[in-house]
This record gives C-alpha cells, sequence and structure tokens, in this order.
C-alpha cells in the first residue's frame, strides 16, 4: 500500500505563521454579540467598554453620622465645641445614602455629642471639605474607557460593568470548533467494553473529550461530530457536513501520519490546500495545518494525531492560539520556574521535544523526574506538574543541570508535595490520596527508579524520601547494609511501611505450572524481570544464588519492567508466562499469585525532614487505622507495624 509523505519539517513559529497568514486571508474569525450581563462571565469582550453611568452617581456618605457644610464647622475645637442645630445645619446620614443639597462632608456619630433630646448635636473636631465623603464618579466617570477589548470577564469585571450601567457588554462569538474523529478501529467511550478492548479489536475515543474540553477553557464552542471510518469519502464528508453547518474551525483527529490508512493530507488537499504537514516538535511530529473551500466557505482546518499527548501538542500549539487571536488576546502562558533534572534527559537532535515531569520543592531546590515519554501515555498528561522543552539543536538534558519547567500546577502545590524516589509499591498511590484528603495542602510524588536509585536520590539531596526493600543475603536484614553504605554523611530513619507478600504472578489456572525459582529456567517459560536497583530484582538474584542457578538461563531476565503493576499487566497481555511482584498487583488484574515470600518495605527518610510537616501528615496517613484497613484488603500485606521507627542511622 502507498504511505504517504511528510512535507519538509516546520518548526512551530514557522508553521503557526505560515498557517495564521492564510487564514487572515480568509475570514477575521466569529462576530461579535452583545449578551446580558449575567450570561457574560468568561467571554472575551470585542469592543472597548465606555461607561454609561458615574459610580457613585452622587455626592454620598462613606461614614454614618452627620452631613455638613465643612465650612460652617471650622471653628469647632476642644476648648471651643460647636454646637448644630439637627434639620437646619446638620442631618443625620447613614453610609451609603446622597448628601443633603449644600452639605460636602460627614462628621462620624463616634465624634458627636447628642444634647437637648437630640435635637441639637456638639462636636469638638472642624470638618474639612469632602471628608468621609464618596464623590459623584470616584469610582467611575461615566463615558471614560472601562474595559479594553480582548478581556475576559471575571468575577471583578462584572462588578465593574454593573456599576457602570452596561449591562448587555459586545463580546466575541464563540468560535465553532468542529471535531471529527476517524479510524475504523475506534469506538465511542459508551460502545466500547472491556472483552473487545482486551481483543485488541477496537479503541475507545476519547481525544475528542480531552480537546473539546480545552476547547472551551479556550472560550471556544467544542462539536463532536460521529467517528468516521478511515475511508477518504467518509471523511469528506463529515469535513463538508461541518463546514455546511457553519463552522469556524475544524479538527480531524488522527489520520495525519505517514500510514497507508492515515487520509487526513489526501482529503484536505483535495478540499483546499495543505499547508503545513509535520512540525520539529516530539511528540505532536505528524501534525498537519490547512485550509478547505466547500459550501461556498473557506475556513481552516488541522489535523491532530492519534495519540493523546501529540494530540494535546498540537492544540497547545496551534489551536488555542488561534482562538486566542481571534479573541484579540494574548495566549495564556503558563508560569516558568527553574529546576533540575535528577536524570539525564536524552532527546533526538533536530527535533524540539516536550518532556513532562513531577516536581519536588527539597530544600529550596525543585527537582523534576520525568514521566513516561510516549505519545501514546495519557496518564502522563493527568500526572505531570511542569513540562520542559529541549530544544531542536540538542541531544538533551544533563541531570543535575538547571533548566526551564513551564509549571503545570500553582507553586504552593509544588510546595506541599513531599519527593518519594525509589521502589514501587501499591499503596503509595493510596497514601497520596489519603495524605490529599486529611492534610489538604499537601500530596505525595512518587517516582519508580528502584530501592538502590532511590538511596542514591538521597544522597544527591533529590528528594524527601525513598521506599526501599534491599535485602542484605548475609544477615537476611533489610535495607540497614545499604543504607550503611551508601547514605554516609545523610542521618535518616527507617520507618516501616508494609510487609509484603512477593511471589510469581501467573494466568489464571497458571498454564505453565510455575510454582519457584527453578522453573524459570524452563525454555517454555517467559519471564519479565524488574529493573537493576530494585529491590525485586535483588530478592530473584538471591534466590537463583541460593538455588545455583544462573541469570542468563532465564527467558527475559533482561526484559524489563518499573512497577508491580507493568509486570502484572506483561502477564495479562501474554508478553510473558510470569514475573515477580507482590500478590496485590495479581489480585488487582485478576491474576493467580504463587507464593515466595514475605519482604519488609520500608520508607527511608532524612532526619532533616523528620519535622517536616508534611512529613508528619505522611506519618499519621500511614499509622491511621483507615490506611491498614484499606491496605489489608488489597491482598498480600501486613500492616501492623506500618509508621513504626525501626531505627535511625547517624550517617557515620
Amino acid at each position: 500500500m502507498d504511505r504517504n509523505v511528510y512535507l519538509t519539517l516546520q518548526n512551530p513559529e514557522t508553521a503557526r505563521n505560515i498557517w495564521f497568514n492564510r487564514i487572515a486571508q480568509l475570514t477575521d474569525g466569529p462576530g461579535t454579540e452583545n449578551l446580558p450581563l449575567e450570561e457574560a462571565a468568561h467571554r472575551v469582550l470585542a469592543e472597548p467598554v465606555e461607561a454609561l453611568r458615574s459610580s457613585p452617581a452622587f455626592h454620598g456618605a462613606a461614614m454614618d453620622g452627620i452631613a455638613v457644610r465643612a465650612e460652617d464647622t471650622f471653628s469647632a475645637s476642644t476648648k471651643r465645641p460647636l454646637s448644630l442645630d439637627v434639620g437646619k445645619n446638620a442631618f443625620w446620614i447613614n453610609t451609603g445614602q446622597p448628601l443633603p443639597a449644600g452639605c460636602n462632608a460627614v462628621i462620624m456619630v463616634e465624634n458627636l455629642n447628642v444634647i437637648d433630646g437630640g435635637k441639637r448635636v456638639v462636636t469638638e473636631t472642624a470638618a474639612f471639605p469632602w471628608q468621609h465623603v464618596r464623590k459623584l464618579g470616584e469610582d467611575i466617570v461615566a463615558t471614560e474607557i472601562l474595559l479594553t477589548p480582548g478581556v475576559e470577564i471575571g468575577a471583578y469585571e462584572l462588578g465593574a460593568l454593573a456599576a457602570a450601567g452596561v449591562l448587555h457588554p459586545t463580546v466575541f462569538q464563540k468560535a465553532k470548533v468542529a471535531i471529527i474523529p476517524t479510524g475504523s478501529e475506534i469506538v465511542s467511550l459508551h460502545q466500547a467494553n472491556d472483552e473487545d478492548l482486551r481483543s485488541g479489536h477496537v479503541l475507545p475515543e476519547f481525544n475528542s473529550l480531552v480537546l473539546s474540553a480545552c476547547i472551551r477553557d479556550a472560550g471556544g464552542a467544542a462539536e463532536v461530530y460521529p467517528i468516521a471510518p478511515d475511508d477518504p469519502e467518509a471523511i469528506s464528508k463529515a469535513v463538508t457536513a461541518a463546514v455546511t453547518a457553519c463552522a469556524d474551525l475544524v479538527v480531524i483527529i488522527a489520520g495525519s501520519s505517514a500510514g497507508s490508512h492515515d487520509h487526513t493530507a489526501e482529503v484536505v488537499r483535495g478540499m483546499g490546500e495543505v499547508l503545513v504537514h509535520g512540525i520539529s516538535v516530539m511528540p505532536g511530529k505528524p501534525t498537519m495545518l490547512g485550509t478547505v473551500t466547500t459550501a461556498g466557505r473557506s475556513v481552516p482546518i488541522m489535523g491532530v494525531p492519534g495519540y493523546p499527548v501529540s494530540a494535546l501538542v498540537a492544540v497547545e500549539e496551534f489551536l488555542l492560539p488561534l482562538l486566542a487571536s481571534w479573541q484579540r488576546r494574548a495566549p495564556k502562558t503558563r508560569e516558568s520556574i527553574d529546576v533540575i533534572p535528577c536524570n539525564p534527559l536524552p532527546s533526538r537532535p533536530g527535533m524540539e521535544e516536550r518532556i513532562r515531569v513531577r516536581l519536588g520543592m527539597v530544600n529550596d531546590t525543585c527537582f523534576a523526574v520525568s514521566l513516561p515519554r510516549g505519545a501514546g501515555t495519557v496518564t502522563s498528561l493527568s500526572r505531570a506538574d511542569a513540562i520542559i522543552s529541549v530544544p531542536r539543536d540538542s541531544e538533551g538534558l544533563d541531570a543535575g543541570k538547571p533548566v526551564k519547567a513551564q509549571l503545570l500546577r500553582t507553586r504552593d502545590q509544588i510546595a506541599g508535595a513531599l519527593l518519594a524516589i525509589g521502589s514501587h509499591d501499591n499503596t503509595l498511590e493510596y497514601i497520596d490520596s489519603l495524605l490529599r484528603r486529611t492534610h489538604p495542602r499537601f500530596s505525595l510524588t512518587s517516582a519508580h527508579v528502584g530501592s538502590l536509585g532511590g538511596l542514591l536520590a538521597l544522597q544527591r539531596g533529590q528528594c524527601h524520601l525513598a521506599g526501599s526493600h534491599l535485602l542484605d543475603e548475609e544477615t537476611g536484614v533489610y535495607n540497614r547494609s545499604a543504607i550503611q553504605e551508601h547514605l554516609k554523611g545523610v542521618p535518616v530513619m527507617l520507618v516501616h511501611l508494609v510487609d509484603r507478600e512477593q511471589g510469581f504472578v501467573v494466568m489464571p489456572g497458571n498454564p505453565k505450572n510455575v510454582h519457584g525459582v527453578r522453573d524459570l529456567c524452563r525454555e517454555d517459560v517467559r519471564f519479565i524481570n524488574r529493573q537493576r536497583g530494585s529491590g525485586t530484582r535483588v530478592l530473584l538474584d538471591y534466590e537463583l544464588k541460593k538455588q545455583n542457578l544462573v541469570a542468563t538461563n532465564i527467558r527475559g531476565y533482561r526484559e524489563e519492567e518499573y512497577t508491580h503493576m507493568n509486570v502484572a499487566a506483561a502477564i495479562l497481555s501474554g508478553r510473558a508466562d510470569t514475573g515477580l511482584a507482590v500478590r496485590a498487583a495479581a489480585v488487582a488484574l485478576g491474576l493467580d499469585f504463587i507464593p515466595l515470600g514475605m519482604e519488609e518495605y520500608d520508607l527511608v527518610i532524612p532526619l532533616a525532614f523528620a519535622e517536616d510537616e508534611r512529613i508528619l501528615g505522611l506519618l499519621d496517613v500511614i499509622r491511621s487505622e483507615e490506611f491498614r484497613h484499606r491496605v489489608r484488603n488489597m491482598g498480600g500485606y501486613e500492616v501492623s507495624r506500618s509508621g513504626e521507627v525501626l531505627w535511625e542511622y547517624d550517617g557515620k
């Protein structure tokens, strides 16, 4: 089958300029409309707003007291108190009421003595003109420019418009964005069932959901069209329907790459022009930008890749800036912060790469741990705290060297996060959930690099704590020898989290009859391992050594995963017949489990953080009965000692 060929890759700025310049020749974008003020929140002003009335519209009292003509009080002093006649040259007034004719000042009630049954008042202090008075137009003067075009109407702007009598502001109409998902293999979320998804015959379509939310947040109106199969004629009909329905912009999801079933560029060429096909950004490379003409209308069109992360990059680079330009406002920008990558971030020269990372503020230094970088890794979107961009002319970023990151969370959220680097355990995600609920300012961010990697991160001062289950083969004691070897000069406390059952995860019924470590050396058994430096890998090597078995005889010994759940998923998918993980991972995915034994999983926490309120909150969580009850129900855990301080190491 023929394959599509990318045009010359364009950098994002050049691609944006090419597309925007062509769009400007076709359309000014959506028109304007006048909305009732009650419906105008979050809309963008299209014209300058002139105040229709002054605010206040009269001279009014700013305090409770008496209204007077200031000049009548100039003789008042403590030695010569001044008496005023109520109703003649003194008038009782409340805050907000208009001043009586001839009055230009207010004397507070606290500074008055009332005599003669309220007929007269005495003051010992002279008033000055306009004392305690809100003058006409003090806030807003009729006809002045109150707000400018491009301003998004928020709560404060609503108040200003209301005060100025502008009850029907002129705003930009919401851009109508037609979203056309494509692919013969995708189905709507509500049609997808677990059996079909596991078979690999269908995929759930949710990119349109994510893109629609982005468009709404940017002030547009998204309409999702029915899924079009991988057929040029079907896609063309969907585009024609969208343009006929007065869409301002059409977005085709998937089909923009170079595969034989990718028809987006072909369709656009047949209906208009392809201006850009391929951008020098990863993920997001297959993005296509162009225009189409049908039903007497010419509109911009873009093709975004089918992988969720790639699609979002395309939307952020091109669609959102277009909506902003149509609303005559600058695109929203993210705050930047200096961060230090904990690990090297290699990248392909010639391509700008956007890497999503999690952050932790350790001793006033912000450290970054990269998330999985696959274009289809949707959880990298929801878990990310920030984005690091690697320049096109770079082969990557070095560990330990400061770089800029664009924040996806607030600084307060980053400051409240505990950064845990080390071994993976299924309880960590639950600890984060419970910590956020019981201590809303705090959270737990975990990065899974293995027990040894966690201890080395602690030694470098890159995290607040590390999860570890490193077994000393000689003593049978967990973690202490490793701490003494790798954390010299770093006093720490060893806090017990859980005892957990490790074993072999197998398919239901254990079809390969795996019952122990020796079975891993059979030719018909495919194994999936944990990464080097992980406690589970250390445990496996220990068991192999005890039985005089050679690791190279195990099919898949060098195939690695970074979490217990990924090991279980590899078994479920058929990539491997067995792997070593905790029982909870097998239970979660409905797999069988062959026990190997119980092991100790602990948290290593520097004593420098022992009184940190985030650490104290963490300890409250893991010592709680709610935590213990939940973890017991996960299967394969013993929590009677959770939160117990097992040992303090002085760093010597």
